[in-house]
């Protein structure tokens, strides 16, 4: 793809180049921007999935933190009313002040960051009306877990808390440049209608009760929440159940217990 040769994929910043047109138009398919809808993008690279976007007449704000890719997009784009560049961290952008309204977003995450992306794009579901991500399978496999599997955690909770997340498809190695070394996947999360009030509350509820999978939620709960064998039986939750068993209604239950005096 043009400007790959000028600009050398960095390791530190996690970067793998999306080269692949058939994917990048399932992903923009999977976003279904309309003209006018304002769509947000973490980690444009090249422009691959942009010049699409750009393409559909979808406002689209472009968020990127390399230097180098920056001064190749605003190139690339010039003269593209529908394009505005950000050139930062996406870790440290304010995503509600961004546009009026809901919006969509759209990223390629690189694997360094996706955890850090996920729990902060958590927090501001509520501007978002669809986000499709494309993140390692694994972390994929994490987020959209079922519970009773071993890849239910901390984050597949916070996330089930805050979207409705459905894998969509996987994209190989061979659809970047340079080629990751791990399968890679497409999900799409749309803002769930949960109420949940005292959210760091609720964090710290789940960052502890996961905190050594191995051990049962009551020896997990126990050492920051005195009263937590109380409160498990208050809700109906087996003290000897593991957290991974746990539903999100249940930690909601759990939560409106005890997820107060976790602040």
């Amino acid at each position: 793809m043009k400007g790959t040769d000028r600009h050398r994929a960095k390791r530190s910043l996690g970067q793998n180049f999306l080269v692949d047109p058939a994917y990048a138009a399932r992903i923009t398919a999977a976003i279904d921007a309309m003209p006018g809808e304002t769509v947000i993008e973490i980690g444009p690279g090249h422009g691959a999935l942009t010049e699409k976007l750009v393409g559909a007449r979808a406002d689209v704000i472009a968020i990127e933190l390399d230097a180098g890719l920056c001064f190749e997009l605003r190139e690339k784009f010039a003269g593209r009313p529908n394009f505005r560049l950000i050139e930062g961290d996406a870790l440290n952008v304010d995503y509600g002040s961004l546009a009026i309204g809901t919006v969509k977003l759209a990223a390629n995450l690189p694997y360094n960051i996706s955890t850090a992306i996920l729990q902060k794009l958590a927090k501001h579901s509520q501007n978002f009306s669809v986000l499709v991500l494309m993140l390692q399978k694994e972390v994929v496999d994490r987020i959209t877990a079922k519970p009773g599997s071993s890849d239910r955690g901390f984050l597949t909770v916070l996330v089930e808390s805050s979207f409705e997340a459905q894998k969509l498809f996987d994209v190989p190695p061979a659809a970047f440049r340079p080629r990751p070394k791990v399968m890679s996947s497409v999900v799409q999360m749309v803002p769930a209608k949960y109420d949940i009030p005292e959210r760091p509350g609720f964090r710290r509820l789940l960052s502890t009760a996961f905190a050594q999978k191995r051990k049962t939620i009551l020896n997990n709960l126990k050492v920051t929440f005195p009263y937590a064998a109380n409160a498990l039986s208050e809700v109906g939750i087996e003290e000897r159940r593991r957290a991974e068993s746990l539903t999100l209604e249940e930690w909601l239950r759990l939560h409106a217990i005890i997820g107060g005096h976790a602040g």
